[in-house]
């Protein structure tokens, strides 16, 4: 037992000697190509005095580094998170020039500008030299592995190392719809999740409810209810208030109604984590969670993921690197874009390249290192919300060369994290799914040359701008940016109480929501008719615009008009989809449902719609794939369609080839969070399932790609 204990001893110190060397080698070229700084004090010094010298600075900055900045990182717990990340570089460099003033004689020296990127290029050059010394050395590797694993368990957590109960890690692709991941996989872009189709997993799509956007589906996933979710942004008449799903407050208030009508705290109650999700699930370890964003408690609070990962100088650097790198990329496409004239386009200057980046960069990150830590520690169900690939499709489109790039990198965080799964304490199956997808087209106010609160208003007869306004567009990034700079998600007038009696007109994508705060309860449409005479045959006869709800009626072009009850109602709703009209009468028996819901025009031929906000790539009602998302899960688990209390047992479901909702979604976790040591029943072929039973026809088989 001493002599492995000697060995381990002999083993670290030896990797902390390569290290150093490593180092002090970078740090002599460094000196030789950089003019501003320099490791001896005239030019007698010996090539050894300059060696010495360059080892002493080395060792200083590494020990510094190891000791000195987790305690400026937490010295810094108020400042905002990215402020800390711009602060990154200044502190680095800082630590540099303590490290050269500490070399005897006054031989170091450098100029302030040049220690920032000498400091940035030995941190980098020793997290990659002590990163490779460790896998390298598998089983030094693995020590380090359980004792972060220890560690973790001793602040909190239940896993157990080699537990027999596998783990589940639930990884959702923000806004990835299942065409979408279909292509990336058969194209090459995400290889490690084509490598998983064709041997360990399935993928089969599942049906969103009429509103397709985070805050209804992900509730649903977590929480097991989406009910009373009529949009990503709706007006309550009880309260007068503005409810946004990414609004840390409303978020609160969503998950509490959720957990008070399912009677259960969530997917992830037993030794779970959240990481980057709008809603906590029930977990105890949460990580840049929007709903509890607002505590105050130092373990949960919503910011804690940031400063755990930006801890570590290395980490720090490479985030900062890439955060810029980021930022020129999206200037360089969008820059590229207009000189081609590229149609649909919107604006993306102001701040919109430092919250792309901070959602494809920092949150990705932070979460994965989030995911690593979870891992690592066992943890028995850990889900995380990857939001990029959402945010760049919102302005670049679902598809082409800006969210290509996003995806990929995606991938690489997915071959990262099965690589830390190897090594974890525990099995993990490890399943990816999306909250919604994507559909393109032009917006409203671009195809139309007014938005759809100047329609409603001139509807109304009441007086419209001259110029036209934009209307917000919300995303799960930006909130995640104002949450990390300490302010509240709050946007403009929606932020606050509405009092008068103009009518409120929101978007949520290409839904549209319009209440009459002077018409009590549910207005119907005697009522509206009665107020303002033209303003419901102005919108549904106006070409942007697809169909109406009014107090379970639908509207449509040419005076269309059906009762949600009655089979009009399915005709008039047919080219939005299989299952429009369930959604539709859902979302209808809604409490807050609003006054008058309008969904865009649809084109079945080119899938496009029309956003009321502005993006070209929009998602929130029906209409393409913005509705259907996917589920992909490893072949050890029981089908998605299997019948509850019989995990496993081969039938379809009902309506054939997707599941319907996100309360289905989140059934079907729990079930596998329940199976444990590995299937009931074997895989059957979807098809052969489907010919046995009839289920639904063999071309809308929710399978693998066989096309690549």
């Amino acid at each position: 037992m001493r002599r492995g204990r000697w060995r381990t001893t002999g083993s670290a110190l030896a990797r902390v000697l390569l290290v150093w060397a490593v180092s002090t080698l970078t740090l002599l070229a460094l000196a030789l190509l950089l003019p501003d700084f320099r490791l001896r004090s005239g030019d007698d010094d010996s090539v050894t005095q300059i060696g010495l010298t360059a080892a002493w600075g080395a060792g200083a900055f590494g020990l510094l580094s190891a000791l000195v900045w987790p305690l400026l990182v937490r010295a810094l717990l108020l400042v905002p998170a990215l402020v800390l990340g711009l602060l990154v570089f200044f502190l680095n460099g800082s630590l540099l020039l303590i490290a050269l003033s500490l070399i005897p004689s006054g031989r170091g020296e450098a100029a302030p500008e040049t220690a920032v990127v000498v400091a940035a290029v030995m941190s980098a050059v020793a997290s990659a030299t002590s990163t490779a010394l460790a896998v390298r050395d598998d089983e030094a590797y693995r020590r380090r592995l359980y004792r972060l694993a220890a560690r973790r368990r001793a602040r909190g957590g239940r896993g157990e190392p080699g537990a027999a109960t596998p783990g589940v890690l639930m990884l959702q692709l923000d806004g990835v719809g299942y065409e979408a991941l279909r292509h990336a996989a058969g194209s090459g872009v995400m290889p490690t999740v084509a490598r998983w189709l064709d041997g360990s997993h399935r993928l089969t799509s599942w049906r969103t409810d009429w509103s397709s956007q985070t805050g209804a589906s992900q509730l649903g996933i977590l929480h097991g209810s989406a009910f009373d979710v009529p949009a990503f942004r709706w007006y309550e008449k009880d309260t007068g208030e503005v409810v946004v799903c990414n609004r840390p407050t409303s978020a609160a208030e969503l998950q509490r109604r959720a957990i008070a009508r399912t009677g259960d705290g969530g997917l992830l109650t037993l030794d779970g984590a959240g990481r980057g999700n709008l809603f906590s699930g029930g977990a105890d370890q949460l990580a840049l969670v929007l709903s509890v964003s607002a505590r105050r408690g130092r373990a949960n609070r919503s910011r804690a993921g940031y400063f755990a990962y930006f801890s570590d100088p290395a980490n720090a650097v490479r985030t900062a690197l890439s955060f810029a790198a980021e930022v020129v990329r999206e200037v360089g496409q969008s820059l590229r874009a207009r000189l081609r004239r590229e149609q649909p386009r919107v604006a993306r200057g102001g701040l919109y390249p430092l919250i792309r980046a901070f959602a494809t960069v920092v949150e990705r990150d932070v979460v994965v290192a989030a995911v690593i830590g979870d891992m690592l520690a066992g943890r028995t169900a850990i889900y995380a919300d990857l939001v990029g690939y959402d945010e760049v499709a919102h302005h670049s489109g679902p598809r082409g060369r800006d969210t290509d790039q996003v995806l990929a990198r995606i991938d690489r965080s997915l071959a990262l994290l099965a690589r830390v799964a190897e090594h974890a304490p525990r099995e993990y199956r490890i399943v990816l799914l999306s909250d919604h997808g994507q559909s393109p087209g032009e917006t409203f106010l671009a195809r139309y040359g007014l938005t759809l609160k100047d329609l409603v208003r001139a509807g109304c007869g009441l007086p419209v701008s001259r110029r036209a306004g934009r209307s917000p567009s919300g995303a799960e990034a930006r909130a995640a940016v104002l949450a990390a700079l300490h302010r509240p998600v709050e946007e403009g007038e929606q932020a606050h109480p509405v009092r008068g009696p103009d009518p409120v007109v929101l978007a949520s994508g290409n839904l549209g929501l319009i209440s009459f705060p002077d018409l009590p309860g549910r207005a119907t449409r005697e009522q509206i008719e009665r107020a303002h005479p033209a303003l419901l045959a102005t919108l549904a006869n106006h070409p942007g615009v697809g169909f109406l709800l009014v107090d379970g009626e639908v509207l449509g072009p040419g005076g269309a008009v059906a009762r949600l009850d009655e089979p009009d109602a399915a005709e008039l709703l047919a080219p939005f989809g299989p299952g429009a009209v369930e959604a539709v009468r859902r979302t209808d028996g809604f409490p807050h449902v609003a006054d008058v819901m309008v969904n865009s025009a649809y084109d079945p031929l080119t899938g496009t719609v029309h956003a009321f906000e502005e993006q070209i790539g929009s998602h929130g009602g029906l209409g393409g794939e913005q509705g259907h998302a996917f589920l992909m899960w490893p072949t050890v688990l029981s089908q998605p369609w299997a019948e509850e209390g019989a995990a496993g047992a081969g039938d379809a479901q009902a309506d054939g080839a997707e599941l319907v909702g996100a309360e289905a979604v989140h059934r079907v976790l729990r079930r596998w969070l329940r199976e444990g040591d590995g299937p009931q029943v074997p895989l059957q072929d979807p098809r052969q399932e489907a010919a046995s039973n009839g289920a639904f026809p063999s071309a809308a088989v929710p399978v693998q790609d066989e096309n690549r």
